[in-house]
C-alpha cells in the first residue's frame, strides 16, 4: 500500500515513521527542504518538495498511485483542499488534519461531506480528551477504551508498598474478569504468566470490564488521594482551552493561565462553571503563589515547548502541587521527564498517529493505541468471517506469541480469554501486540 503524507513536520514525521516502519511505501512531500532531507536521512521513505494543495502536485506519478493521502501541515485549509484534490486525482482515502476547534464543533460532518474526506483527525482534542481521562481515574498514567466502553486498558507505576509486589501473579486473589496482561520493566515488555510478580516502578497494565477496572484500579490509589477538585492548567492553547471545557462541564473548578490575551479571552469565553481564565506568565512564582499552586490536585503544562513544560511542572511540584501532567511534542523526553519526578507524560503526536494506524489498517480494526512510547500497541480489532482465529479455540490457532489475546466482547459482555475461548465472526478483541510483528498478527484476524 503507497500512502502520501502532506507536511513533515512533527506530526507528519512521526506518522510517516510509523508506516514506514510497518513497510507501507511512504511518500511525504513538503515545501521545505530542510525537514525533507533530515526525513530522507532516517526513514524508509520518498520524499517530494512540492505544494501539497497544488493540483500539480497530485499529478505526480508517485502521489497519484497512492491509496491514502494524510494531510497533516499545519493548516486546516490547506489540508482540507489537499485531501479534496486528492480525491478528484482518484485516491480513494484521505485524512486531514483539523485543529480549529470551531471546525470541529460546529460543522464536522460537512467538512467532512465538503472536501471528501474520509477520517478528521484532530490532535490537540484528542490529547485533551486522553488527560480528561486519565485525570478521573486515580492512579492511572494511561487509560483506554475499547468496544464502545465495555472494555478499559488501566496503566499504573507500581509503588514500592503495593500489596501486589514480590507476589506471582498465580497467588494473586485478582478478579477473574480482571488480566495482568502486561509490564514494563527497564524499556522491556513483559507478558506475565503465573510465576511472574510485579515489582517496585514497573508499568503495569490490566484490561478487563470497564467497571470491574474502575474497582480495581483503587487497589493503587494512596490513601491520601482523594476526588479530583482544582486542577490548574498552563497554555490556553487549543488543547488547553479544549480540556479546561471538559474538566468545567465535569464540576472541577478549573484555572487556565497563559501570557497570551487573546488565548486567555477564548478559554474564559468557553467556561461557564467555576472556571477562570487568568492572563499570566506560568513561570511566575508569585503568580502561582498566588493562586494557590499547592493546593491543586493536580498541574497541567500543555505550552508549545517541551523544556518549559518540564520545568513548570517541576516548579509546580517544588511549590506544593500534588500532581503534573506534561504534554510533550518529541516523544523520546517521556523517559526523561519521568526520571526527574513528571507523574504523567502525554504525546499528542503518538496518540493522533494511533488514529491514522487503526485507519490506514482497516480490514476490521477498530482503534489502535500506542504504549510506552509506541514500543508496543493495544488493537481492538472485528472478527472477521472465515479468519484463522474464528470458531477454533484459542490454543489450536497458535495466535504468534508476539501477540496475546487479552479480552473479547460479545453481544456486549466482556469477556477474558483462556486456551479453551473460542471466537467468532463479529467479536470485539482486544490485543497487545510487538509493534513490528502486528501485520503478520494482524493476517489471523483478517479474513481469509
Amino acid at each position: 500500500m503507497r500512502i502520501v503524507v502532506v507536511g513533515a513536520g512533527k506530526l507528519g514525521y512521526s506518522i510517516s515513521e510509523l508506516l514506514s516502519r510497518e513497510q507501507y511505501e511512504v511518500v511525504l512531500i513538503d515545501r521545505d527542504a530542510t525537514r525533507l532531507e533530515e526525513a530522507k536521512n532516517r526513514l524508509d521513505v520518498l520524499t517530494i518538495m512540492a505544494n501539497g494543495s497544488h493540483p500539480q502536485t497530485m499529478q505526480d506519478m508517485d502521489v497519484k498511485k497512492a491509496d491514502v493521502l494524510i494531510a497533516v501541515t499545519a493548516s486546516d485549509e490547506t489540508n482540507m483542499v489537499s485531501c479534496m484534490l486528492a480525491k478528484k486525482a482518484g485516491i480513494r482515502h484521505t485524512v486531514a488534519r483539523i485543529s480549529d476547534l470551531l471546525f470541529i464543533e460546529r460543522s464536522k460532518d460537512e467538512i467532512k461531506r465538503m472536501f471528501n474526506i474520509d477520517l478528521l483527525l484532530m490532535p490537540e482534542y484528542i490529547a485533551a480528551r486522553e488527560i480528561n481521562r486519565i485525570l478521573m481515574t486515580p492512579a492511572a498514567l494511561n487509560v483506554e477504551d475499547f468496544a464502545d466502553g465495555k472494555v478499559r486498558l488501566f496503566e499504573t507505576k507500581v509503588k514500592a508498598d503495593s500489596k501486589y509486589v514480590g507476589v506471582p501473579f498465580k497467588k494473586l486473589n485478582m478478579p477473574p474478569s480482571i488480566l495482568a496482561g502486561m509490564i514494563f520493566r527497564d524499556h522491556r515488555m513483559i507478558i506475565p504468566h503465573g510465576d511472574d510478580c510485579l515489582m517496585p516502578m514497573d508499568n503495569a497494565y490490566f484490561i478487563g470490564s470497564t467497571k470491574d477496572i474502575e474497582a480495581f484500579s483503587k487497589n493503587f490509589v494512596r490513601r491520601e488521594a482523594h476526588k479530583l477538585e482544582r486542577v490548574l492548567i498552563i497554555g490556553a492553547g487549543r488543547t488547553g482551552r479544549s480540556l479546561a471545557t471538559m474538566l468545567d462541564r465535569q464540576g472541577v473548578n478549573v484555572k487556565i493561565i497563559d501570557k497570551d490575551r487573546e488565548r486567555s479571552q477564548l478559554a474564559a469565553e468557553r467556561l461557564k462553571n467555576n472556571g477562570i481564565s487568568i492572563l499570566g506568565d506560568g513561570t511566575n512564582i508569585d503568580l502561582l503563589n498566588e493562586e494557590s499552586v499547592s493546593a491543586a490536585d493536580v498541574v497541567v503544562c500543555l505550552t508549545q515547548d517541551d523544556k518549559l513544560n518540564m520545568m513548570m511542572a517541576l516548579l509546580a511540584k517544588h511549590l506544593g502541587a500534588r500532581e503534573t501532567v506534561v504534554r510533550v511534542a518529541r516523544s523520546e523526553y517521556n523517559d526523561l521527564m519521568e526520571k526527574v519526578g513528571i507523574d504523567i507524560v502525554i504525546s499528542a503526536r503518538l496518540l493522533a498517529a494511533s488514529e491514522v494506524l487503526a485507519f490506514v489498517r482497516r480490514g476490521g480494526v477498530v482503534s489502535v493505541s500506542l504504549l510506552e512510547g509506541a514500543q508496543a500497541e493495544a488493537v481492538e480489532v472485528i472478527v472477521q468471517e472465515k479468519s484463522l482465529v474464528a470458531g477454533r479455540p484459542l490454543k489450536e490457532v497458535r495466535v504468534p506469541k508476539e501477540c496475546l489475546v487479552c479480552a473479547y466482547v460479545r453481544n456486549g459482555e466482556a469477556f477474558i480469554p483462556n486456551g479453551n475461548s473460542v471466537l467468532m465472526p463479529g467479536d470485539r478483541a482486544v490485543l497487545f501486540i510487538q509493534p513490528k510483528f502486528s501485520q503478520k498478527v494482524m493476517s489471523y484476524f483478517k479474513r481469509g
